[in-house]
């Protein structure tokens, strides 16, 4: 989530087509914005309504520094994760007797 909004401010359904163009599926209302809105309790992300063209306004959601700052945290423990499983699932099995 966080990586899809280091891209500049969005509005949730953009948001949810993001994630889906990137292998996530379809990601439902009832997951997004409450996710969504946990990251603005936690000050991750700062919240703008918009008018619409033509239609109703929409919420846009931008990182904040601390956002950026979970985003390079969570990418840098994630490729920590990443490269462990990796490691184990290399090994060769150690034969039973």
């Amino acid at each position: 989530m966080l990586r899809t909004l280091s891209h500049g401010p969005t509005y949730g359904y953009a948001i949810a087509a993001d994630l889906a163009v990137a292998g996530f599926g379809d990601i439902k209302g009832g997951t997004l914005y409450p996710l969504l809105g946990r990251l603005e309790k936690n000050a991750l992300v700062t919240v703008e309504w918009r008018a619409g063209e033509g239609g109703p306004g929409r919420k846009y959601f931008a990182l904040t520094d601390a956002g950026r700052e979970a985003l390079e945290q969570g990418t840098a423990q994630w490729h920590a994760f990443a490269a462990t499983v990796a490691a184990h699932l290399s090994c060769a099995p150690v034969p039973t007797t």
